[in-house]
């Protein structure tokens, strides 16, 4: 009997390697069109509810293949269980964190490109971490996977309540553990495997990659097929600070960023979102959101286009920075509304279960 390891992860695989597979065993490539619909369409997660496919052509696919290569370990749950937070285990132990946010009109799963992540923002409990692996695309869509099964048990619920919630994902997002142009290409062939119209069908527009500003990659970005959304981590207006806060601006500061972000704009005619995390007295000043105002719509040049999300910090354990109260995130917000920066505040989800940005490091 194979070891686990050695197990052929099935979301790893595309279609065309699933009718290799079904060559290599002596099956006709229809037999690949049905289990590639098990997966996607059905969410299936076992071979026994593949009722279709030959009894012994499931038990052979038993010995060679695994639904999963990460361990559910837990799933806390917050906001009336409209918030879960699933902890997966990679073979090593290392973690991998996904967030489920369900609303009455939208539903929006944060999924990670690594466990922990290389780029050391100050603010983030994730880059305390540092860099344990890159994840497979299979196992990117594997928690995608979850979160749409999660739902729809969360919508047979509320249905038996006489409440209606959508069950159906609306939003995936590149958001949790990892910097994904770190791993573009893994988490890209995740994007095209779930957008197939003859699998999962998720919109391209329903998507959306956070970067904390790697320019390679938003040019890379800029030149693919299908029209997903861009955030960037900015979080501040200068390179002084910003260097201070995020090691990668020493790299790639801010004026070569927004000029990345400038043709990025003009070539897809997309509008970006920039990311501001506010910690009290350190980059949430009114004359702070100024210069933030001048970079984004510049006296002689045109304005980026653009939105601006303010997130109000997130607790990390032993960290020496403080919140932004609603008082000092609202004034901050005024100033750019009033100098024209389309801006909003993010709603809040999941800050007790520590499935809030800048919170998933891996804890119970």
């Amino acid at each position: 009997m194979p070891m686990e390891q050695d197990l052929i992860h099935l979301y790893n695989l595309t279609r065309v390697d699933l009718i290799r597979l079904m060559g290599e065993l002596g099956q006709p490539a229809f037999r690949a069109k049905q289990i590639y619909r098990h997966l996607y369409v059905n969410l299936t997660t076992s071979f026994d509810a593949m009722t279709d496919l030959p009894t012994a052509l499931r038990e052979t696919l038993a010995g060679r293949v695994t639904f999963t290569s990460l361990t559910l370990r837990t799933i806390l749950t917050a906001d009336q269980g409209m918030t879960r937070k699933a902890l997966f285990a990679l073979p090593d132990g290392s973690p991998a964190e996904a967030v489920l946010m369900v609303y009455p009109d939208r539903a929006t799963v944060c999924v990670s490109s690594q466990s922990g992540c290389p780029m050391a923002c100050v603010f983030c409990a994730t880059g305390k971490l540092g860099h344990l692996h890159d994840l497979t695309a299979g196992q990117i869509i594997e928690q995608v996977l979850w979160a749409e099964r999660t739902l729809k048990e969360i919508a047979a619920d509320a249905r038996s309540r006489g409440e209606k919630i959508s069950d159906h994902l609306t939003n995936v997002v590149y958001m949790g553990m990892g910097e994904p142009f770190n791993n573009y290409q893994e988490w890209w062939t995740s994007v095209e495997r779930l957008h197939d119209p003859e699998g999962f069908n998720f919109g391209a527009r329903n998507f959306t990659v956070s970067t904390v500003g790697l320019i390679p990659g938003i040019r890379r970005l800029a030149e693919e097929s299908l029209p997903i959304n861009l955030a960037i981590s900015l979080h501040a207006p200068d390179d002084e600070l910003r260097s201070n806060m995020m090691p990668v601006n020493r790299r790639y500061p801010i004026k070569d960023l927004i000029d990345a972000v400038r043709d990025y704009t003009a070539q897809t005619r997309r509008r970006v979102s920039f990311e501001y995390v506010l910690l009290k007295e350190k980059n949430d000043l009114p004359e702070q959101a100024e210069r933030l105002a001048d970079l984004l719509r510049p006296a002689h040049q045109a304005p980026l286009l653009c939105h601006v999300n303010l997130i109000p910090w997130n607790p990390v354990p032993g960290s020496p920075l403080s919140r932004s109260d609603r008082k000092r995130v609202l004034a901050f917000q005024e100033v750019l509304l009033q100098r024209g920066v389309a801006c909003t505040v993010r709603v809040e989800r999941g800050a007790e279960i520590a499935a809030a940005c800048g919170q998933l490091a891996g804890a119970v």
